[in-house]
């Protein structure tokens, strides 16, 4: 922490669960085991101010963790590599570190307004720079609770070799609803270990473990721009209308609205046929998400400024647990996810409209099936190793997160959370993340970390910015 800091660490203990562990272990999969260079996912909620005294709080924050650490012991253990190589979890009990911190002097008006999100955001987290292997003599989560001048944060930080953003989001989600006075939760996590994820191989570290696959040195900005329902709309509506947009796509007000307007319900969808596209004839959508990542990889690209014989990629994880057949539980636990690449010409991106781009993510979403799913299996299988997380040729971009995560469902007992923000973990030049939008109804807003000259750049790309709140 900088020495400037005016956050005051008050109180740090170990929270174990109430009850002990049924399960002995869980061994890595080939998705937890890549994550080992990651660092841990650091992700919070910003509340208003809690109708109860802080002590008081505090104690009941640490009973609502202890009784929720009962349905994820996995999250309560310690990692442990056997003879064989082999990584597993050991739900040994031995608990995580909850830490109370005061900034007393900082207020929810003056960290929300700023463009860029300010720094103490970073201070509301534990285990900064930590990678997940650190968890074989770390805990394996935490929660830090800090105190503002009007309110709190509840910053939650979890190793990411444990887990994605969908076990990430049903444990803090499962600790808020306890919290709140649930008798009985109402998403218990699923550890079965019978997957197409449970492998024999092993991946081999170097002495003292792995190292992190970016600098974490560079200067970076960091924003969030909010996409209200309508925009995205606008934007979906031009992906899947391709005839419709110049280049620039420069909205016209009066035809959107027009065709806009006769087009939007509440279960609005635009399907067009994409016969040149190699579907077989088939009707195919681009989706909402699909059409706002294609919109942020275009004006992104063009604010670097590289040149057009260079290549570009789009990198976005995706969930499988719905892409296999049979199907995972939707709340299974540890990482079911993979990384899908779209790589395209930056002179090709950028001369082309939206559509196509757009397309492209479309296509290689669509096209992530089982068999996709466990072709990627057998491939990790052959040659075992580490996620490399970065931008290693500096025009790569990285989607995370997921405007899906139920996010601002973690009330604990006194209202929504104002704002959802994440720590300082994992972020480089190129790292997007998306969450829901505060006020619901498919906005979304995406967390951007750029180089600075990029995200001036992109603050004046017409074509973006005509779309953010």
């Amino acid at each position: 922490m900088p020495s400037s800091s005016s956050l005051v660490i008050i109180s740090r203990c170990t929270v174990i669960p109430e009850h002990k562990s049924t399960i002995k272990s869980l061994k890595l999969s080939v998705s937890d085991l890549p994550m080992l260079s990651c660092q841990y996912i650091q992700k919070g909620v910003l509340l208003s101010r809690p109708p109860l005294p802080l002590d008081s709080l505090i104690s009941l924050l640490k009973l609502s963790l202890s009784k929720t650490l009962s349905h994820f012991p996995a999250l309560a253990g310690r990692l442990s590599t056997d003879p064989d190589g082999h990584v597993r979890i050991v739900c040994n009990d031995s608990g995580v570190d909850f830490i109370h911190a005061k900034a007393k002097h900082l207020f929810i008006d003056n960290i929300l307004t700023p463009l860029d999100v300010p720094y103490c955001f970073k201070e509301f987290f534990a285990f900064n720079n930590t990678l997940s292997y650190a968890g074989h003599y770390k805990p394996l989560a935490a929660v830090q609770v800090s105190e503002l001048g009007d309110g709190i944060f509840v910053g939650c930080t979890v190793n990411h070799a444990v887990t994605d953003g969908t076990s990430f989001w049903n444990f803090f989600n499962t600790f808020a609803e306890v919290c709140k006075g649930a008798k009985k939760i109402s998403k218990s996590p699923d550890f079965c270990r019978d997957t197409v994820f449970n492998s024999s191989a092993v991946l081999r570290f170097p002495k003292g473990g792995p190292t992190v696959t970016f600098s974490g040195n560079e200067p970076l900005r960091e924003r969030i721009f909010h996409f209200s329902r309508e925009a995205i709309l606008k934007l979906k509506f031009r992906a899947n209308n391709p005839l419709r947009k110049t280049m620039n796509a420069e909205i016209s007000d009066s035809t959107e609205s027009e065709v806009f307007g006769k087009q939007c319900n509440d279960s609005w969808k635009v399907i067009i046929n994409r016969d040149n596209g190699k579907t077989n004839g088939k009707i195919a959508e681009i989706s909402s998400f699909q059409s706002l990542s294609a919109q942020l990889w275009r004006s992104v690209t063009r604010a670097r400024r590289l040149a057009a014989t260079k290549t570009t990629t789009f990198r976005m994880a995706v969930n499988c647990r719905h892409r296999l057949e049979p199907r995972l539980n939707p709340l299974y636990f540890g990482n079911a996810i993979q990384s899908i690449p779209t790589v395209a010409l930056i002179g090709e991106l950028l001369s082309r409209d939206l559509s196509w781009s757009a397309d492209m993510l479309h296509r290689n979403v669509v096209a992530h099936d089982d068999a996709t799913v466990r072709r990627g299996v057998g491939d990790w299988e052959s040659n075992p190793r580490l996620f490399p997380l970065g931008n290693f040729d500096g025009a790569m971009i990285t989607m995370g997160s997921s405007p899906r995560f139920p996010m601002y469902d973690n009330d604990f007992g006194w209202g929504r959370p104002l704002a959802v923000r994440s720590g300082r973990a994992n972020k480089f030049d190129g790292k997007i993340s998306a969450f829901p939008g505060r006020d619901g109804k498919g906005s979304v807003d995406l967390e951007v970390v750029l180089a600075p000259d990029t995200m001036t750049g992109l603050e004046v790309d017409r074509e973006f910015m005509q779309y953010v709140s």
